[in-house]
């Protein structure tokens, strides 16, 4: 198991920042795309934060993923509209896609736009998070590589396709839900291999279809849906929305992110913002939120359980606390930044804080 060194989040952004810079994409792109990374580590999603930047550079140099791509939207509908990503980095034409959401929903009440020709797009929570800032609740969808079986199959079909949503709150903290149709993320097994750590029973099976707790078998294998059959049929949802809806690959077709370099993956996302005044007034709502939250504060706790949280709240807290104590990245993943930084000559930098440290 790989101990644990403390980064500056801001460092970590730069440095992400300067090598995907450094593969020819804007400026702009690339400090969205190293931000984000970076959200992802301060909310404690760490599977989806800097340890796949090495993962993401190997996609651009091999020309799988476009640096400096076309990113064109064209408006379908009085409140619809495509993006074509243009095999761009995810994070791009969907920070885009949302924002166009917002835009037609300010002067219809919904906005949906699909996406096209995309790639992974990171943490679903980034783009809930967006239209929370805007004033917009949101549904976030997308489809992604086979990662589990369809109910009743044996070889993986469907992707791990996580959906996210967002409803902006009042004085308290907003809903915020970001999960994949997995019983955990796949991501997450993918972290667990690098650091060498095991599973728990009853997530995945390796390639023969055996259960395993070995974190690199299951990575190769096949993860299961939560929920059974309920995980099995919200994936098929998602690649029937995300995929076949608005162009993209879908029904095992989507390339895989990691083992996959044949060509580019054409995932497919979809997102819709809403207004939250379209049936009160936005004071009314806010109040009603406040309202749902308090009630779940008072609710009785179960044994054990010290508080009742919104969703998305733990996340936010872990962001509170990490921007004081700094990021935790594991040695085997500094290694690896470090590298990916020598190689096109962006220094990664010193490990500078710890959880003493900053607390001192």
């Amino acid at each position: 198991m790989s101990s644990v060194q403390y980064f500056v989040p801001d460092c970590l952004a730069a440095f992400a920042t300067g090598v995907f810079a450094s593969t020819g994409m804007s400026g702009a792109h690339a400090a969205t795309i190293g931000t984000d990374l970076v959200k992802a580590n301060l909310r404690g999603i760490d599977s989806h934060g800097v340890s796949r930047i090495p993962m993401y550079l190997e996609r651009l140099r091999a020309g799988l993923v476009n640096p400096c791509p076309d990113i064109r939207v064209t408006e379908v509908a009085g409140a619809v509209a495509s993006v074509d990503a243009d095999n761009a980095m995810g994070f791009i034409p969907s920070h885009i896609a949302m924002d166009e959401a917002c835009r037609l929903a300010a002067k219809a009440g919904i906005g949906l736009v699909s996406v096209h020709r995309s790639t992974h797009f990171g943490m679903g929570a980034f783009y809930a998070l967006q239209a929370i800032e805007a004033g917009y609740i949101s549904l976030i969808f997308t489809n992604s590589s086979p990662a589990i079986p369809m109910w009743g199959g044996r070889t993986t079909f469907l992707g791990a396709s996580p959906i996210a949503a967002g409803v902006p709150g009042g004085k308290h903290p907003p809903y915020v839900m970001d999960m994949a149709m997995t019983v955990i993320a796949r991501g997450k097994i993918r972290l667990a291999a690098m650091r060498g750590d095991p599973i728990e029973p009853g997530l995945a099976l390796d390639v023969d279809g055996n259960p395993t707790t070995d974190a690199a078998r299951a990575f190769e294998g096949v993860c299961l849906p939560f929920g059974g059959v309920k995980g099995s049929v919200l994936a098929t949802l998602m690649d029937l929305l995300s995929g076949v809806l608005t162009g993209a690959n879908f029904g095992g077709d989507v390339k895989s992110l990691y083992f996959d370099h044949s060509e580019p993956q054409n995932v497919g996302h979809l997102f819709f913002a809403i207004r939250p005044d379209l049936f009160l007034s936005m004071t009314d709502f806010e109040a009603r939120m406040d309202t749902f939250y308090d009630r779940i504060k008072a609710l009785p706790r179960a044994a054990g359980v010290e508080e009742i949280m919104m969703p998305g709240e733990p996340e936010a807290r872990r962001e509170t606390e990490r921007r004081r104590t700094g990021i935790p990245v594991t040695d085997n993943v500094v290694a690896d930044l470090t590298a990916e930084g020598d190689r096109v000559g962006v220094p990664f930098p010193q490990a500078s804080v710890s959880p003493l440290d900053a607390a001192s």
